[in-house]
């Protein structure tokens, strides 16, 4: 059995930040999320993984090597254009041959694993294998619609009004038949080819289709709200560990990580926290749900609840919250001027303001 990743896209949820780095690299709990997908699959017992990359690809390929440090063997594929999950496939089709395989989007988290449905599906070998799980707004998801024995009826992407509160989550299982289902393909409203019509495919033309709802955590980190949220709950489960220096005046609380190299100074740090290899705090507090890259510096701030990027600086900019801030950026805090905001911002930036 082999595995899929897809890791191109162009992130436009994201942007600016991913004007410039892969939105799979963004890293949570002190590693890109990408790896959190790739471990997954390894222990799932796959090690024959393909990856589809589009223009961030060289900074993929930087991340995963040849994927020997995660004991897998990585394959890269070029999309040219993000036209589509069904698309990738099809880009895979000569690497994939007639093997069973797993297609994982490298921008999902799923908590727990996939070993389990590996080993079903293995067991059962339907011809497709989807996990759903409910959640408040399908209508951003790709939706499942189940009949009252639990078979597919119908899958539909992004509907206006869904058909069922049940979500695809990134992770599909297929045998060589969803080949058959992706060439009949045409592309959809948004110009795409889409999974979702290749696998309603196959349930219009009578192959076995499994479902299997998670009730674990789950999420797309497409957005900076999601994003933040998954860097939170893979901190939740830290193993603190302090592998820099934390001088006499400094506090560090509860279940805080502090890589090779960092130096901690006149601060304090409440966990769950991760301060990256060769970074400097300094007269600052950083608070829970915060993960901070390698090579940074805080100095005289606060930060909590935010993801900070390697090589970038904040120095007395008062308190950053809820932040999700890319590499080599400075925040530079700066004598208050009275009803006037100082901006330089990249293309397709989002502030807030206060008035």
């Amino acid at each position: 059995m082999k595995a899929l990743v897809l890791a191109g896209g162009t992130g436009s949820r994201l942007w600016p930040l991913t004007h410039t780095t892969a939105k799979q690299l963004v890293p949570v709990g002190g590693q890109p999320v990408l790896f959190y997908g790739i471990q997954a699959i390894v222990e799932a017992g796959i090690t024959d993984i393909g990856v589809v990359i589009g223009s961030t690809g060289d900074g993929i390929r930087a991340a995963l090597g040849d994927g020997s440090r995660f004991g897998a063997r990585v394959t890269y594929l070029r999309q040219e254009r993000p036209l589509g999950l069904a698309h990738a496939v099809r880009v895979a089709r000569a690497w994939l041959g007639d093997d069973d395989f797993v297609m994982y989007l490298g921008d999902n988290f799923v908590i727990g694993g996939i070993s389990d449905v590996v080993r079903a599906f293995r067991a059962e070998r339907p011809d497709a294998g989807i996990l759903v799980t409910r959640v408040p707004d399908p209508s951003l998801f790709g939706v499942v619609e189940l009949d009252e024995a639990g078979r597919v009826v119908r899958l539909e992407e992004k509907p206006d009004c869904p058909r069922s509160d049940l979500a695809l989550v990134g992770v599909y299982l297929f045998t060589s038949a969803i080949h058959e289902a992706v060439a009949a393909c045409t592309p959809s409203a948004r110009g795409e080819l889409e999974i979702t019509d290749a696998v309603q495919w196959l349930v219009d033309h009578g192959r076995t289709v499994g479902a299997t709802t998670i009730t674990g955590y789950w999420k797309d980190t497409g957005n900076v709200a999601d994003m933040l949220e998954v860097n939170r709950c893979v901190l939740e489960g830290l193993s603190p560990e302090i592998a820099g220096s934390v001088d006499a005046a400094s506090e560090v609380v509860g279940r805080v990580r502090i890589e090779k190299g960092a130096r901690v100074e006149r601060s304090r740090i409440v966990g769950p926290a991760v301060i990256g290899a060769d970074t400097v705090i300094r007269d600052s507090y950083i608070g829970p749900s915060t993960s901070i890259d390698a090579n940074c510096a805080v100095y005289g701030s606060e930060v909590m609840f935010s993801i900070v990027l390697r090589d970038s600086r904040i120095e007395h900019a008062g308190r950053v919250e809820s932040s999700l801030i890319g590499r080599s950026v400075r925040i530079v805090g700066t004598v208050r001027t009275p009803h006037a905001h100082r901006l330089v911002l990249g293309d397709h930036s989002r502030i807030e303001v206060a008035v």
